[in-house]
């Protein structure tokens, strides 16, 4: 079960917790780091702790190609074991998201725009849950 992260120094570090409200909704504006456009607007998703593998950041079509030339990190696809993310329970709360095609049971979030990804997650098994993590966007 994933749980909320709380406002604790082992849980969320001090440059996190100002991004979050007492209930652990995001503050800010999120946007993709590589264009700018707006991926979420403040007060929709809730700071999670959840372990989750995202491949390396790349366009769209890399991402679903698994065309890594970097060490192989998992199941031969470079790319981060991420902890904090922003959970959105609705799909269509997002201002500016892409999805790539199904990979297994898993459909990655993309930036709409420029087609930067993956920065989230979601498993096509709980249609409740979609990952942002907060490492692969900006906040202001």
């Amino acid at each position: 079960m994933d749980k909320p992260a709380a406002h604790s120094a082992g849980q969320v570090s001090a440059d996190r917790s100002s991004l979050v409200n007492e209930s652990q909704k995001n503050t800010k504006t999120v946007l993709c780091q590589r264009c700018g456009s707006k991926v979420l607007l403040p007060g929709i998703g809730v700071l999670t702790q959840k372990e989750l593998f995202l491949p390396s950041m790349r366009k769209k079509d890399a991402v679903l190609d698994g065309d890594a030339v970097d060490t192989p990190v998992n199941d031969g696809v470079v790319g981060d074991t991420l902890q904090d993310h922003w959970l959105v329970e609705n799909m269509y709360a997002f201002e500016n998201v892409g999805f790539t095609k199904n990979i297994g049971n898993i459909k990655y979030l993309v930036c709409a725009d420029c087609e930067i990804g993956p920065i989230g997650w979601h498993c096509t098994d709980d249609t409740k849950s979609f990952y942002v993590a907060l490492d692969r966007v900006d906040h202001v």
